[in-house]
This record gives C-alpha cells, structure tokens and sequence, in this order.
C-alpha cells in the first residue's frame, strides 16, 4: 500500500485506517466484545454490562459460502444489521446478533465430481474464508455461537428435528400436530377407528404400520416428481424455472414418478395463511406467501362414471349445472380405467383425433406432450388441445352424461387432476369447447353491456334447476347459490365443502451426497423405522465417488442413483432397536438444503446444548412472546426478498411443528422482517456482445473503451458473470473497512437497490477525514479538543443531530442518519478547535456506521476501553424548542420575500413583518386577505 507524498503524519488515509481496525477487530475477539449473556447454561454471564437488561435479537439471513467469496453487493445487510446492533447496544439492550453459514449445496458437490475434493474440504475452506471477510468488515458477531448447517453437532439436532416431524401427526380437531403415540393410543382404545373398520387388534403389525404411515407428517411416496438428470436430484416445484429448467444449472427437468420423502405442510395451509397477520414484515412478501399458498373455498364434486367416481374441486359449485364436458389430466390415474376398447358410438371426428381406438387415442396425446413443461402446457395464448377418451360421467345435479377428455391444460400435481369444464363461465373452458364443439351453457346472467364470450362477472343464477330432484338456484346470487349447492351436494352424498391450496406438500428428498443424512432405516418389510435419539447423528460415510452413476443430462429415463448407495458397508447395517440385533438398510438419500437452514435461529441461542435443541429459559428469553397474542420469534430478520417463498415458508412450517410439540414457545420464527436491496453495477459489452472486465474498461471522450475498441455500458446485478464484481478486499485496502462501511449505508435506504460506483467511495473516506481533524492534529498528533462550551447555535445543532439520528437509527434510516452526521460535521469544522460537548457525542453517533475509527477517537478523546457499551448520545427537549422561525411570504401564490421571526411571535406580529418585507410587491395595494400558516408561512392575496 502506497501513500501520497507529503502526506501529514497524522492524518486518517487507508494506510492508517488498516492499523486501526485490525487492531480494534483483535481486541474485540480478545475481549469478547459483542458477546451476548443467556440468562442460563454456559453463555450465562451476571457481569455482562447487559445483564438483565431488555432484549434484542436481530439475525441475518445467513449465507452460503462459495469459493467466490463476498462480492461488496453480499454484506449490505450485514453492515446494515450491524450498525443496527451496535447503536441498540449503546442504546441499552442486550444484543444477540450471530452469524453462521447455510454450508451444504450443490456447488460444492458438483465441485467434487469434477475435481474428487471432498465437499467438507472446499466448505470448509470457504467458511473461513468467509469469516475472515467478515471479520475485516468489523462485523460485530458473537462468534461464540457461530454455525455451519454441515457441523455434526448441528446436523444432529436437524435430524432430531426431522424425527420430531416423522413421529407426528395432524390432528384436524385441534388443528395442530400431535406425537404419533397419541395417535396409536386412540385406534388401540377403538376412539378412532381403522380405515375398513376392523378391529385394531385384528390387524398385522405391517398393516398397522402402514395406516399409522400414512397418517405421519413426513411419509414416503411414490408420486410425480421433477426429476433432473443433469443435477443427478429431484427438485421442488419452487427449484423449477418457468420454462422447465433446472435453477441452478439451468438443466432440463421431467416429471418421473419416484419414491421420495415429503412432508405434510399443506396440513399448515391455514395457519400459514391466517398467521400473516401477525407478523410485522413486508406486504409484498406476505402477498408472495398468500399466493403461493393459494387457499381456495369451493367445494369437492363426485362425477359418478363406470369405473369410480371423478372428483373435481371447484371454487364455483353453483356453476355445476353448466358443467357440459370434463377434462383429466393426461396422467391422472382414472384415464387407463374408464378408457373402452372401442368408440362409442355418437363419438365425433372431432374427438377422436382420428385415431382407431381410444387407447391409441390416448397414449398418442401422451407421447405429443411428454417433454412439455407445465409452463408450456398452462401458457394463456397456447391453443387449446385435448382427446375424447371415449368415456362418460354423470353430472350428479340433473343427471347428464357429458364427454371426458384428457387435455394439456390440466395438470395431475394441481388440485384432484381433474375438472368440470364450463365453458359458459370460465374462457379456457370455452376455447376448448369451440375447438370441440361441445355444448355452452351460461349459469350466471351476464350484465346487459356484456357482448363477450365467457362471462365471469356477478349475477343472478340462470339455467340452474332440475324438476326431478327440485333442485334450483335460478334467482340466487352466487354467494347464495354456492351455499345452496353444497348443502344440496352433501345431503345427497354427491360432494362437500372444501378448502384447497396451491401449496403442495414439500418434497423432501435429494439424490446426493453433500446433505443431511436421514435417521430411517428400512426393515425386511420395506417400511421405514425411526432411529432412536441414542443412535444420532448418522454422520456422512466417506465416499470415493460424488457423482451419480448415470449421467446423461438430456435424459428422462436416467435411473436416480445416489452417492450414499454406493457405500454398501455403510448402507447394510446391524442395530438393535428393542428387539434383539437385525438387519437394516438405511436411507441412501439425503435432506435438502432448505432443511438446515429451517431452524439455525433457534441453535444460535444455545449452540453448545449436547441434551437438547434448545435450553427452554433462553428460547423464551430471545424468542418468546412479549404479550398476549403477540407471535415471538426474531426481533429483526435481514435478508433478501429472493427467500420471501422458500426459505420462510419451510421456516415457518418447521417452527409451527416444534411449537405445537411443545419444544418452544414462539409459533413464528421471524416476527420482524426487512429486505435489503441489491447492489448493481455497470457491465461492459463489446461489439459482438461479449461481456469484457469492468475494471479494464476506461472513459475517452465521452465512450468506454476496453483493449482500444469501444464497449457499451449496461446495468445489471454485480456477479460473476457480468465481469462487475467488486470485492469488499479491494475496499479495505484502498480506502479502509470504515469508508466501505460508510459508503454502503449512505448510498440510498437499505430496502433499496442502489447503483455502485467506486470513484464515488472517496466522499466518504473524506467526511471520516474531517472527523478525525475535528480531533486529531494531522501534523502533530495532539487533541484539538477543548473544555470549553459549544456556542448557542452549534449546542442547538448538535441536539437536533442527536434526535435526528436517534430516530433514523431505530427505523433503519442509515443514509439519513449519515447525512445528518455530515452537515454536525460541516459545521464544526470552521470552528478554531472542537467543544468536547460536540466531539463526544460525534463520535458516539458515528461508532454504528464506522466503528473502528470511532474507537481509536474515544480513546483519543481520554477514555479507556470500548464505546460498544458507551451511552448513545440523548437530545435535552429544551434545546429540540427552535428560537426563530423562517416564514416564506406569498403574494398572489409566488413566493417573494422571507422574515424571521420568534418562535412564540404572536400572529399579529408575523403578519405586521410580513407585510412590512414585500412593501415593494405590494406597490400602495391594500391586500384583500393576509394568512398566516403558523410556523409554515404567509400567504398575501391582493
């Protein structure tokens, strides 16, 4: 590191700032500074300054550690976080503010497969890495509670976890999850009884088994799933893209139907929903939930057919008397059933796609859509495709046999797979029906302006009544004619009520290495066994081979084959499990990433607990509820709004389960939410539209030029693949971690995306610069820091600062706060030495943004120790109370004069000087109204 020439000695530049802030980040660590006290176990500690004062947990959302490491987008709200939790810590709280690292990923294992390096080995590399560029950043963490997803001692527990939810059920009476014992209890005792009705004691233990399985909250499934060759994985439906592509990787995906584990969130779909509204986070994210989940009221119809019955959910039962056609899902499971071995006969050409047979109708439309994705299928402007089956169905409410078809717009993962098509009232329906000339028939009279096809406005039921049954809801408005209908179906055993969701249960399983190993094994029965709490953790076994035995990206029929598979030993185990020693296989997939991370609030409170996830005294300590009602959980969560489906909705489901188990006291994890913006920069194309570096682009007359040609300027999300990324390193070493600091938060508020520019990051190395003047002789090294008091004005100044940045501080107004910083700054500059009264609390107010010269100025100031637990600054009411006010004086609506004048100045007063300041605008007219807006303005009408 180089400085300028004739640099004073004592003057703040990056050099200087280096020694600083290493010094300060060591001293920190030494003394534990930002440790948080429990208030029991290990982490207790009486002494702490903080002991016993009230609480406040704020958390980021912790960060995958790639061997990229930090770009200077990643840590904006980890400064902001910061300099949230270290002005809340002078303010009087105690502070619990961790940070650990969400550690298995696919990355890492692809990075296996390619290069034979363990995964633990590159994560475990990356962590540090990581720390160390936190660390840099002066990021006040308690490291004592530090976490990696991959640690054993922290995987154990997520697989506890995951036997918690295993041996649980939902009960719907009480609307929440109980332990499976409970269940078992009650078929035992004949409370409940079995699905055939058999006595529980009549049955095998395998069938008893299979019934308590089906009821669990995590289960196996052979079910639909998306199936990506080229990642060697399945993948949730959230993993997908919109045009069927892997998210990362951007591999193909299909739909292959596998055994994988799930877990029964959608039991929560209520809870989900409703519990929104006690949360404190932004409405855009709670929307995003609301529609992912996607509850709907309707009701369940039964469309009797030869075969079983089809059942259809519908959010407009009262239009079931214009249901003139069905369409299954070509996948649904009735489709081989109720297809004929020939045509009926009143089976049009149209329907048949000319095919001889149904049979050969149908597995013809099958293969014609086998690579769509749901996407395609779905897409609005597709046009509408579609075969008879050669089947029919009844229409339960007037008895009419109506044509079944199977068609790409309905899809077998979405509701029953099913629909009753009507295409007077919905305009997909009614696309189809032209296509296929089927019957329309309106159930709701349309509004005498209407002149369009599918009509889906309000109005009176129409064509909605059968004489034999008696049933009719002409006349009935639709909330009315709905009620009607349910009733009528539920009485006749034709259907029910019902609730819906989008939300499908979670998909639970990866086929690869690098995750959380389940805690099952498989008897010679076939179905899965819990292992006891005694045998966890089940640790990762060492493997030769990372990657999956076929590996043909572009192919559905590649046959899933996971790592863990491989390692026979490992996999064909003895155990005693109560009785006697016998042979298991244990499950050779392993957890999602989602699954670590769906609990580590909770761990950062207890880290070290060998006994329990978490001590119950320190759980309701940071966690609990603070009042009736109120929902617990984190005081402030940071993060970005890419997790706003994901990562919380999982969080959320978790949490609801230990909650309802008894294991804490909090129904929410997060109560607060914030979501930081992004950092974006300039990236730089040349002519053949080939990304070039940014830092070697340079400006000439007015264009950027790279290797001599010119380039053209974009703006995107700084990464790796546009060539902008800048690292908070190269900060640190050209202007120091404080500038940085400061920079990030003064660019724009925190919730919002803001440009990057280095050449930019100079204004603030020069305003920490006129602090450091304001007490620091840049030639001698002396105090220019005086006993003396602070005049009037600046006194007045100083204390309206004070509360400005008290309160941007507390609603996260960085950038305000800072600018308020500047103009205290601006203005005791000129003075011939600085008031200690003004210094002081300078210095206080800046230590959140920039810490490390706030503490080397304390020190200066004559104090010893830390300020991380110094009073913030505190404004005196008295000095908040202006003396004058400045009153703009309109004439006619334009602004031409201003008069100062004393705060408490009666209005007559402020209308005598007003007048008295626009004499020559009032040239000898006599106004017609003169109005005074107290402590605002005047406004003069002649």
């Amino acid at each position: 590191m180089t400085e300028e020439p004739d640099v004073p000695r004592h003057r703040y530049t990056a050099a200087l700032a280096d020694e600083i802030e290493v010094r300060w980040q060591d001293f920190w660590d030494e003394h534990g500074t930002f440790n948080a006290p429990n208030p029991g176990g290990e982490l207790a500690d009486p002494t702490h300054p903080r002991a016993g004062a009230p609480k406040l947990h704020v958390q980021d959302m912790f960060p995958y550690p790639s061997g990229a490491g930090l770009h200077v987008g990643h840590p904006l709200g980890y400064i902001g976080t910061d300099c949230y939790t270290r002005y809340k810590r002078m303010a009087g709280y105690n502070v619990l503010h961790p940070m650990g690292f969400d550690a298995f990923g696919l990355p890492a294992e692809q990075y296996a497969v390619q290069t034979g390096t363990h995964p633990r080995v590159t994560t475990e590399a990356n962590v540090e890495r990581y720390r160390a560029q936190l660390r840099r950043l002066g990021l006040g963490y308690d490291n004592r509670r530090s976490v990696a997803t991959t640690d054993v001692g922290y995987y154990r527990w997520t697989q506890w976890i995951f036997l918690q939810i295993f041996n649980s059920w939902f009960d719907p009476a009480v609307g929440k999850a109980r332990p499976i014992a409970d269940l078992i209890a009650s078929f035992e005792s004949g409370v409940r009884p079995t699905p055939d009705l058999r006595p529980w004691s009549s049955l095998s233990a395998v069938e008893r088994r299979r019934i308590i399985d089906d009821h669990r909250l995590a289960y196996v499934s052979e079910a639909p799933v998306n199936w990506c060759p080229g990642l060697g994985t399945v993948l949730a439906n959230e993993e997908v893209t919109p045009d069927g592509r892997s998210e990362r990787g951007n591999f193909p995906v299909f739909k292959r139907s596998l055994k994988q584990w799930m877990m029964r969130i959608t039991l929560y779909g209520d809870r989900l929903v409703e519990d929104l509204d006690t949360l404190d986070w932004p409405e855009p994210v709670k929307l995003m939930q609301r529609n992912w989940i996607g509850r709907s009221t309707g009701a369940h119809i039964d469309f009797p057919t030869s075969a079983a019955p089809i059942r259809v959910f519908t959010t407009r039962p009262d239009t079931v008397f214009g249901a003139t056609y069905m369409v299954l899902a070509p996948e649904h499971e009735l489709v081989d059933t109720l297809v004929p071995p020939s045509w009926p006969a009143d089976a049009r050409p149209a329907w048949t796609g000319g095919h001889a047979t149904p049979a050969e109708a149908v597995a013809s439309y099958r293969a014609s859509i086998a690579d769509e994705t749901e996407e395609e299928r779905t897409a609005e402007s597709r046009k509408k495709t579609g075969v008879f089956i050669g089947a029919y169905a009844t229409n339960p409410v007037n008895g009419a046999q109506i044509p079944v078809f199977i068609a790409d717009y309905v899809l077998a993962g979405y509701g029953t797979g099913a629909i009753m098509a009507v295409p007077g009232q919905d305009e997909r329906d009614w696309e189809f029906a032209e296509v296929f000339d089927l019957p329309i028939i309106r159930t709701v009279q349309p509004s005498p302006d209407f002149d369009g096809r599918a009509y889906t406005g309000e109005g009176p039921a129409i064509n909605s009544a059968d004489p034999e049954s008696g049933l009719s809801l002409d006349g009935l408005n639709i909330p009315d004619a709905k009620a009607r209908i349910i009733e009528w179906l539920e009485a006749h055993s034709a259907g029910t009520g019902a609730v819906t969701y989008r939300l499908r249960d979670w998909l639970f399983s990866r086929q690869r290495y690098w995750g959380e190993p389940f805690p099952i094994v498989y008897d010679e029965t076939g179905l899965p066994i819990a292992l006891p709490d005694a045998m966890l953790p089940v640790e990762l076994p060492e493997v030769d081979d990372f990657s999956p035995r076929t590996f043909d990206p572009d192919d559905a029929d590649t046959e899933p084959e996971t790592p863990l598979s491989r390692a026979k030993e490992w996999v064909e185990v003895e155990l005693d499990l109560g009785d006697g020693p016998k042979r298991y296989t244990r499950e050779t997939n392993t957890m999602p990433q989602w699954a670590g991370s769906c609990w580590y609030e909770l761990r950062y409170l207890d880290p070290h607990n060998a006994k329990a996830l978490v001590d119950p005294e320190n759980e309701r300590y940071w966690m609990g509820p603070q009042f009736p009602g109120d929902c617990g959980g984190v005081d402030l969560y940071v993060g970005g709004v890419e997790h706003a489906v994901l990562h919380l909705l999982y969080a959320r489901f978790w949490h609801k389960v230990l909650f309802d188990l008894g294991h804490i006291s909090s129904f929410e994890p997060f109560r607060k939410l914030f979501n930081q913006g992004y950092i974006q920069a300039y990236a730089y194309r040349d002519a053949r539209g080939v990304i070039v570096p940014a830092e070697e682009v340079s400006e000439q007359d007015g264009r950027y030029v790279y290797e001599g040609q010119e380039v053209f300027r974009e703006y995107g999300k700084m990464g790796k693949s546009l060539k902008n990324v800048v690292t908070p390193d190269e900060m640190c070493e050209r202007y120091g971690a404080d500038t940085f600091r400061v920079y990030e938060m003064a660019m724009g508020p925190l919730d919002v995306s803001r440009p990057w520019e280095t050449r930019a990051v100079v204004g603030s190395q020069r305003f920490l610069q006129r602090v450091w003047r304001l007490v620091v002789d840049e030639e001698t090294g002396a105090s220019r820091v005086v006993d003396e008091p602070a005049s009037e004005p600046v006194r007045r100044l100083l204390h309206r600062i004070i509360d400005g940045v008290r309160g941007d501080l507390d609603e996260l107004r960085f950038n305000t706060a800072i600018a308020k910083l500047i103009e205290l700054t601006n203005a005791a500059t000129p003075l011939p030495a600085t008031p200690r009264e003004v210094a002081e609390p300078l210095v206080l107010m800046l230590s959140p943004f920039a810490p490390h010269v706030a503490e080397e100025l304390w020190q200066k100031l004559g104090h010893t120790g830390t300020l991380a637990y110094a009073d913030f600054p505190v404004a005196d009411p008295a000095l908040l109370v202006a003396e004058s006010v400045t009153y703009p004086v309109q004439v006619n609506g334009k602004v031409r004069g201003r008069v100062e004048v004393a705060a408490d100045a009666a209005e007559d007063s402020v209308r005598e000087a007003a007048l008295s300041e626009v004499t020559d605008h009032l040239a000898g007219r006599v106004p017609r109204k003169v109005i005074v807006v107290p402590g605002r303005m005047v406004s003069i009408v002649v």
